[in-house]
């Protein structure tokens, strides 16, 4: 009863946190956390970019499906490409957030924003404006 009845919420929460965490590894590869900075121009760039703008769009739920599936595909393609050559399961080959990441960023693309996003809302207002105008 308890979760059935909370479980759009604690999804929004776990949209939310899946993306600020997303945006830390994002923020750490530019330097802005406790790394040195990765060339923009580089496969690990790329990432920091994907991470962080990503990251931030699927946290505030704008955009979110589209930046849900560029950030999971950014993460099957990082783990196969830096982790999956070392060992073959996740938790030997330091994949695991890879992997994590990867299949609660596909979740998040099919199921969309949530209820506290800014697409829901925007959404909300455009609706409120148009009832408001037939009236």
């Amino acid at each position: 009863m308890f979760a059935a009845h909370h479980a759009p919420w604690l999804y929004t929460v776990m949209r939310m946190v899946f993306g600020v965490m997303f945006v830390t590894y994002g923020l750490r590869k530019l330097g802005l956390l406790d790394q040195p900075v990765v060339p923009l121009l580089s496969l690990m760039g790329a990432a920091a970019v994907i991470e962080t703008v990503a990251g931030t769009l699927i946290a505030i739920g704008f955009i979110t499906r589209p930046a849900a599936l560029v950030a999971s595909g950014e993460m099957a393609v990082a783990y196969f490409y830096s982790h999956q050559a070392r060992a073959l399961l996740p938790v030997q080959n330091d994949g695991v957030p890879a992997v994590l990441f990867c299949f609660a960023f596909l979740y998040i693309a099919a199921r969309g924003p949530g209820l506290f996003s800014v697409e829901t809302l925007n959404a909300r207002g455009v609706s409120q404006k148009a009832a408001g105008s037939q009236g």
